[in-house]
């Protein structure tokens, strides 16, 4: 007998994640500079943590939540935080928008990741709709002049390792989100996040205000709700489904730098994230075939 799987309550927390991270990772615009990025990201891991430990009375203490795979969460911890340097140093040393444009191939590895260790299969009509999608992402980077000045060849070699480890890290996500509590892999890898940037962030420290300070550890809280939706979208749906839906992470962008920034988005920008949207909802209208 053939079933239709529902993507759609899937793609919504991806979605939803997506636009969360999206305002999590303006937060360096919204400083201006005041900020170095290690130390910002690891006040947000700090904020992270005191939640999490806040509500540990209430899931059942600390011993229940021991993982018997902490080498799989050091690795997404790893992963993840290693594709943040990646890009962050390839977007310093090659134009942003050629450094995006690479790193949005993430997308597709995580699908091909998805066909080869998860052996999840993917119908002609799904690649259509990733495709879209991709097509859309194209024309908004396309549109603001990606690759007009040439390629240098270690800064897009490093915004390639991001996208390769975005796409592991999707993996791992998935992975650990259908044999672990959410609550588990948030402890983990939040843990392992602070002890990673704790070093670099030491070494870039600057002085800022206390409301600076503040302001950065609240990130903490919201990152945690990030990730809760990630884990719930990506333990719902094959990662084939859930992976290329963060490409909306352009259209979120587009959008806050209209009604925050006051960024007034060309032609190609809106073509680029119209198109960008038809390819989500192509997604969610394919059902998987059992």
């Amino acid at each position: 007998m053939q079933s239709s799987q529902n993507y759609v309550p899937a793609i919504l927390w991806v979605l939803l994640s997506t636009f969360l991270w999206t305002l999590i990772f303006a937060a360096g615009k919204f400083s201006d500079g005041d900020i170095g990025v290690f130390q910002l990201t690891l006040l947000r891991y700090i904020g992270a943590l005191i939640t999490l430990i806040m509500l540990l009375p209430g899931q059942d203490g600390i011993r229940a939540h021991r993982s018997k795979q902490p080498w799989v969460h050091l690795t997404r911890a790893l992963s993840g935080s290693g594709a943040a340097v990646a890009i962050t140093w390839a977007s310093a040393n090659m134009p942003l928008v050629d450094a995006t444009a690479i790193g949005m191939l993430y997308g597709v590895f995580a699908i091909l990741l998805g066909t080869v260790v998860l052996k999840e299969h993917v119908s002609r009509w799904h690649w259509i709709a990733v495709m879209v999608s991709l097509a859309g992402v194209a024309i908004v980077l396309f549109s603001k002049g990606a690759f007009r000045g040439g390629v240098s060849t270690l800064p897009a070699l490093a915004a390639f390792a991001s996208a390769t480890l975005l796409a592991i890290e999707g993996l791992l996500i998935s992975v650990l989100g259908r044999s672990e509590r959410a609550f588990t892999v948030m402890l983990y890898v939040t843990f392992f996040g602070v002890c990673l940037m704790l070093f670099p962030a030491i070494i870039e420290w600057q002085n800022i205000s206390v409301k600076t300070g503040v302001l950065c550890l609240l990130l903490g809280p919201l990152g945690i709700v990030g990730q809760y939706c990630t884990i719930r979208g990506y333990r719902s749906a094959p990662l084939s489904v859930v992976a290329p839906v963060d490409y909306s992470w352009l259209l979120f962008s587009a959008i806050l730098g209209v009604v925050i920034f006051r960024e007034t988005p060309g032609i190609g920008t809106s073509t680029g994230c119209a198109v960008i949207i038809l390819g989500g909802v192509l997604l969610a209208r394919r059902g998987k075939r059992n």
